[in-house]
């Protein structure tokens, strides 16, 4: 009776353990999940145009999405990150892989110009060259990829761009600067004028906390109203929190 009683109490305490352990391997997995949608939220499109390719065409070849646009069209870095390789390659032309803090490599194939070189720290929105067809490319377009850990050749942790940028269909329009937040997608800049491009003028970023508005924003940092529109290409006084604006 005392060895049934010893196994039965055993078998309950054994029971016990194993449900925490799952429990406690849900609550991480979940937190993991948490911590990557936090992260992923605040990616920026990088390059005004229109979606000319999807990632996983071409027999699941195309590894990226192809955003078609104008010759020297500027190209922005969608989040902060250091420069891993800024060269040329015979496939994807004026190339630069930005390696992030959260694990992830983004490239950004077939510029016409680089402007920023290996080991340069970068900050989300800033400009990395310019829209070209160098390379294997057809068109003047952008090659944009993203990749979980690291780039390696045979593309192995490749990864749906959009399911970071937000969706769009081929022969929708994107603009540089957008960001997804949930459902909701915050507009920034349509097109940066960067300091490579106007040596005259220095710009910084702001991000619109709740209560501002235009007025405010530009009393605060000493400029017009319309300055700021016509920096950021906006047509209303409608901004959001957490937009990011382009300020002298």
């Amino acid at each position: 009776m005392r060895d049934y009683i010893k196994r039965f109490i055993i078998a309950i305490i054994m029971a016990i353990c194993v449900s925490l352990l799952f429990l406690g391997g849900k609550h991480s997995e979940a937190a993991g999940i948490n911590k990557n949608e936090v992260i992923t939220n605040h990616w920026i499109w990088p390059a005004d145009g229109i979606i000319s390719d999807t990632y996983g065409t071409r027999h699941g070849r195309h590894k990226g999405i192809d955003i078609a646009g104008r010759i020297n069209t500027p190209i922005l870095a969608v989040l902060d990150g250091v420069v891993e390789k800024s060269y040329y390659s015979n496939t994807y032309g004026n190339v630069v892989f930005i390696k992030h803090q959260n694990g992830f490599v983004t490239v950004y194939a077939h510029l016409n110009k680089r402007q920023v070189y290996k080991g340069q720290k970068i900050k989300q929105g800033d400009c990395l060259g310019e829209m070209g067809q160098t390379g294997q490319a057809t068109g003047t377009h952008l090659h944009f990829e993203v990749h979980h850990f690291e780039w390696r050749y045979d593309k192995k942790y490749a990864l749906d761009p959009e399911k970071l940028l937000g969706k769009a269909d081929v022969g929708e329009s994107v603009q540089a600067g957008i960001t997804k937040v949930g459902d909701s997608v915050l507009a920034a800049s349509s097109q940066i004028r960067s300091q490579q491009h106007d040596s005259s003028a220095t710009l910084n970023k702001y991000v619109v906390k709740e209560g501002d508005t235009l007025y405010t924003i530009s009393h605060k940092l000493k400029t017009s109203v319309r300055a700021v529109k016509n920096l950021n290409h906006l047509t209303t006084d409608l901004i959001k929190p957490k937009q990011i604006l382009y300020v002298p």
